[in-house]
């Protein structure tokens, strides 16, 4: 069977994002980029199939800017075998990138795609579901636990009540959630390789997608700041306090 993982290129989860002086986005110059967590994580689970035999391929496909061939030399370096980037710099909405992963699918006949359940700059969640339905395929999102068995593969999701366990026939959309699996670390020698495995390198036009936003953002800005706590004696004066507020009856 043969995976696709669709991967994002974002800001590293670790710097604070900073708002553009004219608030047209965020500032993106000279800020360290890397993989969407989510992503990791379904490039992580999709070596696990792989390395379980319920696999034999990782392809690894991204749409952005070029600079997105290092997000995808990263999932080749975790272990991913060829890599797919569909090339474009404008800012591409969820439905125009499920759009275009549709036509992936189609194109390379995938038994699975395995992709974050959201994306950590946006946090749209919508990719997975959109293409499920473009697809027609069934879909098991917030995945914490991936089972393959023959043609189906149990997904245990994550809801608001606990756990929930669903078989789905293959081929299937999955997303992960954060309690899926912790991805590797890519070691030098595999990094080494990567740089050798095949990466194509494509247009959205290529695959006749509309890629033209349908929303337009209109400002952004930074959360307001928060203020500093009060110390407070003893509860009566937490109670007065908290009623002067209005929380209190």
């Amino acid at each position: 069977m043969k995976l696709l993982v669709p991967v994002k290129r974002v800001i590293d989860y670790n710097v604070k994002p900073r708002v553009k002086a004219d608030g047209t986005g965020v500032d993106l110059a000279n800020v360290k980029m890397s993989m969407n967590p989510f992503d990791e994580i379904a490039v992580e689970e999709a070596i696990r199939l792989k390395e379980a035999g319920a696999a034999s391929e990782i392809v690894a496909v991204s749409i952005g800017p070029a600079k997105a061939q290092e997000t995808l030399r990263t999932a080749l370096a975790m272990g991913a075998d060829r890599a797919i980037l569909i090339e474009t710099d404008a800012e591409v909405e969820p439905l125009a990138v499920a759009k275009l992963l549709a036509k992936v699918a189609e194109e390379e006949m995938p038994g699975m795609v395995i992709l974050g359940k959201q994306a950590i700059d946006d946090d749209s969640n919508q990719t997975g579901q959109m293409l499920a339905a473009l697809l027609g395929w069934a879909q098991g999102t917030f995945a914490s636990k991936v089972e393959v068995e023959g043609d189906s593969v149990n997904v245990t999701r994550e809801v608001d009540g606990g756990l929930e366990t669903v078989k789905l026939k293959l081929p299937a959309i999955v997303t992960t959630d954060l309690r899926l699996n912790e991805p590797r670390y890519a070691s030098l020698p595999n990094i080494m390789k990567a740089k050798s495995k095949p990466l194509a390198q494509k247009k959205p036009e290529e695959y006749g997608v509309d890629i033209t936003p349908r929303l337009t953002t209109v400002t952004v800005s930074e959360p307001p700041v928060r203020q500093a706590g009060v110390k407070v004696a003893d509860v009566d004066e937490l109670v007065a306090k908290l009623k002067a507020l209005g929380v209190a009856a």
